[in-house]
Parts: C-alpha cells; structure tokens; sequence
C-alpha cells in the first residue's frame, strides 16, 4: 500500500473518532449543512469535507471543537487541538444525507430497542415524518441535480419488519418506475421473512444491506436483544441468491468491546456467503452512551485511528481473499465512504 494513502487513510480516522469540527461565528458555509435521522451521525448538525481523494461527513458546532475549519484564501484548512492537520480541504454539498445519493431514513420510529441507535430518540422537528409519496417527490426532484448518482433507503421497524418493507417497496416501485433503469438504488431493511427480500428486488432495488451488527454473540445480546441473530444471517445468505453475490453488505459495528479477532471473524463469514462486511466505527453520543453502558457493563472509549485503520487493512485482505470489493457497490455506505475507513476506497 502506498505511504500516502495510508497517511490519508489515518487522517480520515483520526477524524472519524476524533470530536466535532468547530466553525467560527462569523462563517459562512457554501452549503446548507445535513442533519441526518439514521446512521452514525443522526440528529447531528454536519458537513462533507474531502481532502487527497477522502470525504469525511463531520459534526459542527460555532462554540467548540476538537478540530477547526479556517479560511485559506478561496479554500480551506483544518486545524487540531489549535495545530495545522490538513492543508487542503474542501466542502462538498450533500443531496440528501449523502453526497450524490437521495438517501432517505423511510421510518424513524422503532419497536427494537438497539442501545446504539438514536433514530427512535430523536424530536419529530428533526425526522420530519415524511410519508412515502412525500419520500419519491423529494427523490424525484433530487433527480433532477447534476450531482445525483443514486437512490438509497433506511428504515427503522416503525411497526413490523414486513409492513415496512411493504413501504420501502412502494418508494422502490415508483422511484423505478420515474428514474432512468441506469440509476442504482439501494436498500436498508430489516428483514422479518424471506418473501421481504424477494418484494424488494421485484420492486427494483439493486442492492441490499442486511445489518447483522455485532459478530458477538453476547454483545449481540446485550445491545440488540429484541432481534434474532440467526434469522439476519439466515436472511443475508438468502439475499446473496436473489440480489447476486457483491450486491449485499452488512454493518459490523466496532467499539462496542468486542475483539479484533470477532470482527474479522465476521468479515470472513459473511465474505464466505457472498456478503461484504461494512466495519462501522460506533459513535458515542449523549443519547446513547448511558443505554450502552448499562447494558454491556462497562465504560466506552472512543475509537482508536490505529485500530480503526488496522481492521479496514485486514478487512480488505480478507475481500481479496474471497474475490469481493467495495467497489461493486454504487449506493448506500460503500459508495458515500463518509464515515468509515472503506477498503479499496480509502486504502
């Protein structure tokens, strides 16, 4: 690998684990900033920032801040802790949670109560509660920006797995239906039966990211204990069939206190059945932390950069192994790269 991806790859890291990116007061940003209602950042105020082929999607905050965003004649810099960290960096827009994807969160209620997730927490004012037909509208005029690329859609179980990917199938059909058939779209269920697998593919949906989490069992207990292990597993083998192998991925989360070694036993199992592992730094918040702690048993630290560049190294290795990439992906977290070290993107 070369030295200056690697540096690039551990920067981005540092700033993936690192604290929020300070703006000034008087700043002014090019961009409306995203506040997401799913994934590692929801219900945070945020921005791209991009820097030696990386984009990273960071928190803002006009008070505080372990980094800092400075004017640098019509660009920008990035200081740490006060001290020059990145020299060139720029702004990139968001279409909706992504940048180039109409990525939309379907439901944000849930009936799972997974200790990571701040999705069913979050104040009404910041989910917006768009209904389905409301959802394809917005993707539709997304369309029609010059730097749209893709299609993906989230859900939390508003009220059981099938009935919201009945929803999530609807977006699907008539978003397919609207939008050149060139136009990827990907999906985010959690699957209740094989038949929600099958209604998102006749939908139209081309690729599918079934979380399984956490590759510890216990901590798979522990933290999302009203979900079946087996059953996610059993439906990601099923989706491979029917979506093709490197059209299915699945969130691995990092942080919660298991090893290295279960995260890579992980990455392997689920490349063995076709599937390709998305390693998710777990991001700590005030809305979580407690619920986390109490249910583990223990305190949380955040990532560490090393650790977070060492597991995408051998996670990349373990793809090559079983002849999978990253890069057969178009959509969802793969293709957007904002908040992971992703192999054959990143390093």
């Amino acid at each position: 690998m070369e030295a200056g991806m690697r540096s690039t790859a551990m920067k981005k890291a540092i700033l993936i684990s690192g604290g929020p990116v300070r703006i000034a007061e008087d700043f002014i940003l090019p961009f409306l900033p995203s506040r997401s209602t799913a994934g590692p950042g929801a219900g945070a105020v945020a921005i791209v920032l991009t820097f030696d082929g990386a984009r990273v999607k960071k928190e803002v905050s006009r008070e505080k801040g372990e980094f800092e965003l400075v004017q640098k004649g019509e660009g920008y810099s990035l200081l740490r802790k006060g001290e020059p960290f990145i020299e060139d960096v720029e702004i990139r827009p968001t279409l909706f949670h992504s940048p180039e994807q109409a990525f939309f969160n379907v439901g944000s209620a849930c009936i799972y109560d997974c200790k990571f997730c701040v999705s069913r927490k979050l104040d009404s004012r910041i989910t917006k509660n768009l209904d389905p037909d409301r959802i394809v509208s917005m993707i539709l005029d997304a369309s029609e920006r010059e730097d749209f690329r893709a299609v993906a859609l989230t859900s939390a179980v508003v009220d059981s797995p099938s009935e919201t990917v009945l929803r999530m199938a609807y977006v699907v059909a008539k978003v397919r239906e609207a939008l050149d058939p060139r136009i990827p779209i990907g999906v985010e269920p959690y699957i209740g039966e094989f038949e929600d697998i099958d209604r998102l593919k006749a939908a139209g949906a081309d690729e599918i990211k079934i979380n399984i989490e956490t590759f510890d069992r216990e901590i798979f207990r522990k933290v999302c204990g009203k979900l079946d292990f087996d059953r996610i597993l059993r439906s990601i083998k099923y989706a491979v069939q029917i979506f093709g192998v490197g059209k299915v991925c699945s969130n691995i989360i990092v942080g919660l206190g298991e090893t290295d070694d279960n995260v890579l036993e992980g990455v392997e199992f689920l490349a063995r059945m076709g599937c390709v592992a998305t390693l998710r730094p777990l991001k700590i918040n005030e809305m979580n932390r407690r619920p986390l702690e109490e249910a583990l048993g223990h305190p949380l630290e955040p990532m560490s950069p090393e650790r977070i560049v060492r597991l995408a190294e051998e996670h990349r290795m373990l793809l090559e192994l079983y002849h999978l990439s990253t890069l057969s992906f178009r959509t969802m977290c793969h293709a957007c790269t904002c908040c992971d070290v992703v192999p054959f993107r990143d390093l």
